[in-house]
């Protein structure tokens, strides 16, 4: 994506013009480290809402979702999040918040907040109030006036499984990406309609979005990305992340991996570590149970099935790994995740 305007001063966050000085990620790791990301959001039942308001307008956002983004059709938005600076967003720009912090969206930085929004879209005056029904606009439409001055299209990830777990700790608390490009009005044709089959749809529109908004993000001109998004471009560690993605299931190791790639096993453990931020097999471990998360919350596969797929020998081994890594069984985790889609 290429910025259509110059970011204007003060704006936080935004793109920042001038050459990377060979800083830059090469073209290979652009191209198999947004791979990764293709394998990261993955919305299912996305919270998906058109807000149409006029001002004075202001919401807390304290839903603590891991990931929203706010796409703006008309007018404008600040957004600030608790003790940070306002970041301005105009028409076209998306604004990607990293959960599970609150923030608030404003039409100035100096209209205090009048609707607080909490988990699962459930939205309140400051005294508790519900104000959902009051209002509701039409399909998937909400706010203060029908044909408000701003016109924000939000789509916002309920459950932290549907985000890479790498991607929070890479971003910012909120970022505004200049011109969001064609997504956006797609989006918004999208968001009203109410036909079979559109929660699917308006799922895989968001995951096309958020993509597009951080392959931007980390490509641009002196940006410093993180270190996995890099390492998919070294000549050695990169060709064995592919390895690891590529068949999780493999009983790999580092010595095995390195003979692969043609280094010494501490050459590659050393790199791998210094690139990737984390030990090759410690790498493995995490990739294996963020499919398996996606397994037992996507299917209705068994745990002996789901292990064997992800390269644990038996249900026992991955249920020790899973509860170690994320405090709770497998079994535990796909009940958690049902009862959440379902509310």
């Amino acid at each position: 994506m290429t910025p259509a305007r110059a970011a204007p001063s003060g704006f936080g966050e935004r793109l920042r013009d001038g050459p990377d000085g060979g800083r830059g990620p090469s073209t290979l790791a652009r191209v198999d480290a947004i791979s990764d990301l293709l394998d990261g959001p993955r919305a299912r039942g996305a919270f998906m809402l058109r807000a149409v308001l006029d001002p004075p307008w202001s919401l807390r956002i304290e839903d603590r979702a891991p990931l929203c983004a706010v796409a703006m059709v008309r007018g404008e938005a600040w957004v600030t999040a608790d003790g940070g600076r306002p970041l301005r967003a105009g028409p076209g720009d998306v604004v990607i918040a990293r959960g599970p912090d609150p923030y608030v969206v404003a039409d100035d930085p100096a209209t205090p907040p009048q609707v607080v929004i909490h988990p699962g879209g459930r939205c309140t005056t400051l005294r508790g109030e519900p104000l959902r029904q009051t209002m509701a606009l039409g399909v998937r439409t909400w706010g203060n006036s029908a044909d408000g001055a701003t016109c924000m299209l939000i789509g916002t990830y309920r459950m932290r499984g549907e985000i890479a777990g790498r991607l929070p700790a890479a971003l910012p608390p909120l970022l505004v990406w200049p011109e969001g490009g064609r997504l956006v009005p797609l989006l918004g044709e999208e968001i009203a309609r109410d036909a079979p089959g559109q929660e699917v749809v308006l799922d895989r529109l968001l995951d096309l979005l958020v993509i597009a908004v951080l392959r931007g993000w980390f490509a641009r001109p002196g940006a410093e990305p993180p270190g996995w998004y890099r390492a998919h471009g070294d000549p050695v560690v990169g060709p064995a992340l592919r390895m690891l993605h590529d068949d999780p299931a493999h009983p790999w190791t580092v010595a095995a991996l390195a003979a692969r790639v043609g280094v010494s096993r501490a050459a590659l453990a050393r790199r791998f570590a210094r690139l990737v931020g984390e030990p090759p097999m410690a790498y493995l471990t995490g990739l294996r149970l963020a499919r398996a998360a996606d397994l037992l919350r996507d299917t209705d596969a068994t745990v002996e099935a789901i292990a064997r797929r992800v390269g644990y020998g038996t249900a026992f081994a991955l249920s020790t790994a899973f509860k170690r890594e994320r405090g709770v069984s497998p079994q535990e985790f796909r009940t958690r995740a049902a009862a959440h889609l379902g509310t």
